[in-house]
């Protein structure tokens, strides 16, 4: 009791926060990376070691590897300069705990600033490509959301990773930035999707009503797009996708659609996750809750921590 008096800052925090780059950034910088100075993005990681997890596995020359390799494991993760501590964390996590480091491939999405040489420094054995996402494809079908945070055009980047990536890439792991992997990541590679073009943690516990406005439920144009299916919550943090069946159906547009009607008649209040809600909200293949012990970093006082999953687990979710 003492000590939450006399720091009453070590609980306020909201959950993002932890990973957020801030003005600490400055005094952790380390010799093995130093950004010049006329640029206005000054991070610095140390240098990671290589990882040779087992012998069994491969090696290939990172500058020479081939995205379109079939042997290979994709994840895709977002690069913000805001969260950036978040995704290299993220991207640590997932090469020291994999059996074979060596055939995991990232694809990082970024809209604002060059960090690939921060990157390749950093992790020189990585295998990546960098790709641009322009914030204006969405600015204009971002609707306000509970959070500011939530309306930042690269929120909704997942929605574009079948355009993004190359026509090669079948399948592709997407993870949020504010996430430690403890696993093997090829574990959830493998994930059987069975005719669902993605996987996911489900939470059937949860009240599906509340991620949608009560003009939203009393409207039959829209609250009939859930009939004859059975809408469980899934955090879209964590996902398997088939990025063949996505281009071929077509999600993207339908996923645009929701938010064109959200804008004129708002029937939802949370950012990026409620249109992947109504397209995909009862049609996901079920991935185990090991891989998203997610609601980590919340505040008990307040009630927003979430209750931890029974057994092991996978990945940690803040």
């Amino acid at each position: 009791m003492l000590m939450i008096i006399l720091s009453p800052s070590l609980h306020s925090f909201p959950p993002a926060e932890a990973i957020k780059s801030s003005h600490l950034d400055s005094y952790l910088r380390l010799p093995s990376y130093q950004a010049s100075h006329s640029s206005k993005y000054r991070f610095s990681f140390r240098k990671a070691s290589g990882f040779r997890n087992a012998d069994e596995c491969g090696f290939t020359d990172p500058k020479i590897a081939r995205v379109c390799d079939p042997s290979l494991v994709h994840v895709a993760i977002t690069l913000d300069v805001v969260y950036l501590r978040g995704s290299m964390a993220a991207v640590h996590s997932i090469l020291q705990h994999s059996l074979c480091p060596e055939n995991i491939f990232f694809h990082f999405i970024v809209s604002d600033a060059d960090l690939e040489t921060l990157v390749r420094s950093t992790i020189p054995q990585l295998k990546f490509k960098v790709y641009y996402f322009d914030p204006e494809i969405v600015r204009n079908l971002i609707s306000s959301s509970v959070r500011q945070a939530l309306e930042q055009p690269l929120n909704y980047a997942r929605n574009y990773l079948a355009d993004l990536l190359e026509p090669c890439v079948r399948r592709v792991i997407y993870l949020d930035s504010d996430l430690v992997v403890v696993d093997d990541i090829t574990k959830l590679w493998i994930t059987n999707l069975g005719s669902r073009t993605i996987g996911a943690p489900e939470y059937c516990h949860a009240n599906f009503t509340n991620y949608f406005t009560g003009g939203f439920w009393s409207d039959q144009r829209f609250s009939r797009t859930f009939k004859g299916r059975k809408p469980c919550y899934f955090n879209t943090g964590v996902m398997v996708i088939d990025l063949v069946k996505w281009r071929r159906v077509g999600y993207t547009k339908r996923i645009e659609r929701w938010m064109q009607i959200q804008k004129r008649y708002r029937i939802y209040e949370l950012g990026s996750l409620p249109p992947f809600l109504l397209v995909f909200a009862g049609r996901v293949a079920p991935i185990e809750h090991r891989w998203n012990q997610h609601g980590l970093g919340g505040d008990n006082v307040k009630g927003s921590c979430r209750e931890l999953h029974p057994g092991p687990v996978s990945l940690l979710h803040w």
